[in-house]
Formats: structure tokens, C-alpha cells, sequence
């Protein structure tokens, strides 16, 4: 069952907290990052520290991370985060575009990340890790929150609407994204203590949503420090990471869309043919968002088409008969000869966030040859896939809205 655990939240000062909080420090850009370089209390300066070095600085030097420790040092001093006295959870709510969705932020087991308690659908890469756990261990801090997803509770959406009904926000602003942000503090020991129960008792397991590097960094710098010899009962702050866990009936996984700069030396007649082995191939009238499973867009040429899949041109495993996986074996491998797609650099992918008007800027300024719309993997597929122990194929999912760095950090 779920471990999780109150901690000791390190946050702004709420005057500062829609000042200081900005998007995961891995959807920002270096350059997007330096737009709020003047800005002292943004906390782009702990998680893109590099936009107070040269501009040619290697982001991966320890300088780097020496500057987030001593820009989160500074902020703490100056007062702009003040640390809980007590242990505490966190209520975060999130409203974008007419949608709510309603987190607990708490501290989670990294014993279950280790027992698979905490499921995966996502392979990591060795040098994210890396960057990540230097960041952590040069911060003593975890500043990114993971999100997870874990198959609904009644009683314990109870007692989180129950709480939020009846106590005011510690936090409420709106991005310049225009998304809400509201944060309330947990501080009754009692009600602290049921929910900790209620997952012990009621959640059999949690999923990553987003952030697998930002678990596994954390898993890794406790291994590190129990060979060091700090790990003594288990409860040490480094053995867990910060989370923000959402039930399953809040989230909304977003398309996760491709784009390839070129079509392999066919010509668009030729490639269009070979679509027709495995698809059913019509001219749209409009830009194709896809409706259901096995169906996708195609935007070349300043035209869209509609793609049905063939009942039998797919596999019917768990993997197999994902759309996104559909495209990769139908189209980018089959045809495009585009067979590894987190190295090859024919091909890009774009969020759903970005809108289908982003893959037609692509394809129409000659960036690239085609786009591919796709519909989005559904939470039950995740489940399915993280369940079976297996993984989805990179970019698969897009989850939005966004929880903001810099609104509660755990500091170990």
C-alpha cells in the first residue's frame, strides 16, 4: 500500500508566492529562463540557477548547481521562503480552461518507488538523472514536484473538498498562462493522520503521471547517502520525494504530437500509396484533433487527411495498440525509417498545448515535411501499461495543466 508522509514545507511568503513560482524547470528553455533573470524572487534562479552565469556556461558544471544552493540559500535568509513548524500536507488545486483538478502534496516512500509500489511507464536517461541529482544534493532540496495519479478514494476526497471548503487558501493567483493556482496548508495532526492512514489502508499503488527523472534522482541520492551510512531507520527526509498525487477522475492526459522533417526520398505521392496498406486515407476539410482510438491526422502539403487504422494492421497487446504506438510501427518505422525515435533526429514531437496550428507553422514554413495528430493515451491505458511493468514509447503523454516549481519545496 501507498507510504506517504507530512514534512516541513519550505514556501514563499504569500505576498511573493505568485511571484516566485514558475513552470518545471524542464519545460522552460535556458533563454525563456533568462527573461526573468532580474527578477529576485523568481524561482527560475534555483532551477535554472545558469541564467546567473556567462550565457556560454555548461549547464552541467558544478558552478551550476553551486548557484542554485547559494540563490535558495540567499532567498531563504531574505525571507522570501519560510519553513513550516510543523509536519504538514498540501492541498494544490488547479483550474485551467473550466477544468479543476485537486492534488495532496506530501512526501512519498521511496521504498515503494524502489518495490514498484510507485509504478513507472517511462524509461529515464542516465544524464537527466545526473542533473537532477546534483541539483539535489548541491540544494539539499528537492524543488520539483512529481506529479502521481492514483485510482480515486471517496473518504479521501471527503475529507480534501471537507478541508477546502472550511479553511481559507494560503495561496490563490493566476498564472500569465491562465491557469489558478490554490494552495491550502493541512495543519490538523488529526486529519494529517487519517489521510496518511487512508493511503495505507485504501491505495494499493500510485503511478507517475510526469516527472520519472525527478523520482528517479531522488531514488538514487538516497542510495547514495544509505552507502554513506545516513540511512538509519528509514525515516530520514531523504527517503522520500516530494509528490502531488491526484485521483484518477481529475487528470486529463493531452495529445502528444509528431512532426518529421522529411519522407524518407518518396515523393508525397508515393508516400500517401504505402499509407494505404495499413490506413484508410481521407482528404479532410479541416484540421484533424482525432476523435477516438486508431484514428490520426495528417497535415502535408497546406492539406489535412484523416487516418483510420486497418482492424489488422496492429498489434493487440498493451504496448501495441496504442495510437502512439500505431504511428511509430505503421508510419515512422514502416514507411520513414524512422526506428529509434528518442535519437533520430528526423522527427519532433509537439504538445497538445501547443495546438494543431503548431503543426501546421511547422509543415507550412518548410521546417518539416509532415505532421501527425494523435488521440491521447487515456489514464486506463497508462495503468495498464505502468501495471503490466512495461513502458509506453517516448512522448506518449502530455499532461496539463502544470503544478508551478518554488510553491513548496522539501528540503532534506
Amino acid at each position: 500500500m501507498a507510504k506517504i508522509t507530512p514534512f516541513k514545507g519550505l514556501r514563499p511568503r504569500k505576498d511573493l508566492a505568485a511571484q516566485v513560482a514558475t513552470l518545471p524547470y524542464d519545460v522552460c528553455s535556458v533563454a525563456e529562463a533568462r527573461e526573468y533573470k532580474n527578477d529576485p524572487f523568481n524561482f527560475y534562479h534555483v532551477t535554472r540557477s545558469e541564467i546567473d552565469l556567462p550565457a556560454n556556461i555548461d549547464v552541467h558544471k558544478p558552478i551550476v548547481y553551486e548557484q542554485a544552493a547559494e540563490n535558495l540559500n540567499e532567498m531563504i535568509e531574505k525571507g522570501v521562503f519560510i519553513k513550516d513548524q510543523e509536519p504538514c500536507y498540501y492541498i494544490y488545486r488547479l483550474i485551467w480552461k473550466g477544468r479543476s483538478q485537486t492534488g495532496l502534496v506530501c512526501a512519498s516512500s521511496i521504498e515503494d518507488y524502489n518495490k514498484g509500489i510507485i509504478k513507472k511507464h517511462e524509461f529515464t536517461r542516465p544524464e537527466k538523472e545526473l542533473d537532477r541529482i546534483n541539483h539535489i544534493k548541491a540544494t539539499h532540496a528537492q524543488t520539483g514536484v512529481v506529479f502521481l495519479a492514483y485510482k480515486d478514494v471517496p473518504s479521501i476526497d471527503e475529507i480534501i473538498e471537507n478541508w477546502k471548503s472550511n479553511h481559507e487558501p494560503e495561496y490563490d493567483f493566476t498564472s500569465e498562462d491562465g491557469v489558478q493556482h490554490t494552495f491550502w496548508v493541512i495543519n490538523n495532526y488529526g486529519i494529517v493522520s487519517n489521510i496518511t492512514d487512508l493511503f495505507d489502508d485504501k491505495v494499493p499503488a500510485t503511478y507517475i503521471a510526469d516527472g520519472h527523472h525527478r523520482a528517479a534522482s531522488a531514488a538514487k541520492v538516497a542510495e547514495d547517502y544509505a552507502e554513506q551510512g545516513l540511512h538509519i531507520n528509514g525515516d530520514e527526509s531523504f527517503n522520500y520525494f516530494l509528490t502531488c498525487i491526484f485521483p484518477d477522475n481529475q487528470v486529463k492526459i493531452l495529445d502528444y504530437n509528431r512532426v518529421v522533417k522529411d519522407l524518407n526520398g518518396l515523393s508525397k505521392a508515393e508516400f500517401m500509396e504505402k499509407l494505404k496498406s495499413d490506413f484508410t486515407v481521407n482528404l479532410a476539410e479541416k484540421a484533424v484533433l482525432p476523435g477516438k482510438p486508431e484514428e490520426f491526422g495528417l497535415y502535408i502539403d497546406h492539406q489535412w487527411y484523416q487516418l483510420n487504422t486497418r482492424n489488422d494492421s496492429f498489434k493487440k497487446d498493451t504496448i501495441g495498440s496504442l495510437d502512439v504506438s500505431i504511428l511509430q510501427d505503421n508510419i515512422l518505422t514502416k514507411i520513414l525509417n524512422i526506428n529509434d525515435p528518442r535519437t533520430d533526429t528526423r522527427v519532433e514531437f509537439v504538445g497538445g498545448i501547443r495546438g494543431l496550428e503548431a503543426l501546421e507553422k511547422k509543415v507550412d514554413s518548410g521546417e518539416m515535411a509532415a505532421a501527425f495528430s494523435c488521440h491521447p493515451v487515456s489514464l486506463k491505458q497508462l495503468f495498464q501499461v505502468a501495471d503490466s511493468g512495461e513502458v509506453m514509447p517516448p512522448k506518449s503523454t502530455w499532461f496539463e495543466p502544470k503544478t508551478r516549481d518554488g510553491l513548496i519545496i522539501h528540503l532534506i
